[in-house]
């Protein structure tokens, strides 16, 4: 039986869809480091080796509701593929991320199975938090993609090319934080189980790195802030870099409130949260440096129109 043809505005909100799914995996895994369910199934894919389901206790409960979290998002990311593939106009960058999306999700189910078989080892754990970054990657460029012109030569860039340097920079800089969270998390008492192996440096020195490259990260959004003021950078972009910054202050908050208070629980659960927010809100601001009109099907245009263009930035002019 032949599947129906997906439009590309269906296509665009599955990709939304595969998105929220994502950061509530994520969430979801945390909660089972943080409650200490990590082995509260101790087999894989099963529960226990004679029963698939948990039985009605918190830690096994727990630890399976994000397995059931998995299995949807797994569900979710080949329904994303099957609609790439059925998509018409069909776009082969949207099939690759989409393939992308699924390899992603089967990795992280991979080594979420090591994690139980090696009891919770927090190198393994970190790699486990990191693969979901990069999953959520994926997901957020394919929604993104999704709703444009896939037309290269559409595409007009906002800001100058020292702007645009710097915006890969501090993408490169919140890439190694989120890895120096991870480690310090990887540190810290929240092991997932008893008797986890842990990352043997102290936790004060794990969190000093992290603030210290969250701090000149912050630093350097603001003087990208203000150098995009001063060279006449299109509204837009100067409120998804506000956006972005707020995000960071709101997160650092976070951060050295749980600090201070001894690292409760649900206050690092919010943390990690906003490590998706904040890595969420990096890739929309580094996105939106180039402008690409709606694709015509997804915003119901006849054509496609071209974005005004902003005032040539000091030290090179706009480029298509």
């Amino acid at each position: 039986m032949q599947l129906p043809d997906v439009s590309p505005r269906s296509f665009l909100r599955i990709t939304q869809v595969g998105v929220v799914l994502v950061v509530l995996n994520v969430v979801s895994g945390a909660a089972v480091r943080l409650s200490d369910s990590g082995l509260g199934c101790p087999d894989w894919p099963t529960c226990s080796r004679r029963h698939l389901t948990p039985p009605l206790a918190l830690h096994p409960l727990v630890e399976f509701s994000n397995r059931m979290v998995v299995v949807v998002l797994c569900v979710v990311a080949a329904a994303v593929l099957g609609a790439a593939l059925r998509r018409r106009p069909r776009r082969r960058d949207l099939v690759w991320l989409s393939a992308g999306l699924v390899g992603g999700v089967l990795a992280e189910a991979v080594v979420g199975a090591v994690v139980v078989y090696t009891k919770l080892n927090a190198y393994v754990v970190m790699g486990h938090f990191m693969v979901g970054i990069a999953i959520l990657t994926d997901a957020l460029v394919l929604a993104l993609r999704a709703g444009r012109d896939p037309t290269p030569a559409l595409g007009t860039r906002l800001v100058g090319r020292s702007e645009t340097h710097i915006s890969r920079v501090m993408l490169g800089l919140l890439a190694l934080a989120v890895a120096a969270g991870t480690a310090t998390t990887g540190a810290g008492p929240h092991a997932g189980g008893v008797g986890a192996k842990r990352v043997p440096v102290p936790l004060a020195d794990m969190a000093r790195l992290h603030s210290g490259i969250v701090l000149v990260l912050v630093a350097l959004t603001l003087g990208l802030l203000v150098l995009l003021a001063r060279n006449g950078a299109p509204e837009a972009v100067l409120g998804r870099a506000r956006l972005l910054l707020g995000a960071m202050a709101l997160q650092g908050v976070i951060g050295y409130t749980q600090y201070f208070s001894h690292l409760p629980p649900l206050l690092v659960g919010v943390h990690v949260f906003g490590a998706t927010v904040v890595w969420s809100a990096m890739v929309w601001f580094v996105d939106g440096l180039v402008h690409h009109p709606a694709e015509a099907a997804v915003s119901g245009a006849a054509a496609p129109s071209a974005a005004p263009r902003a005032p040539a930035p000091a030290g090179g002019g706009l480029q298509p």
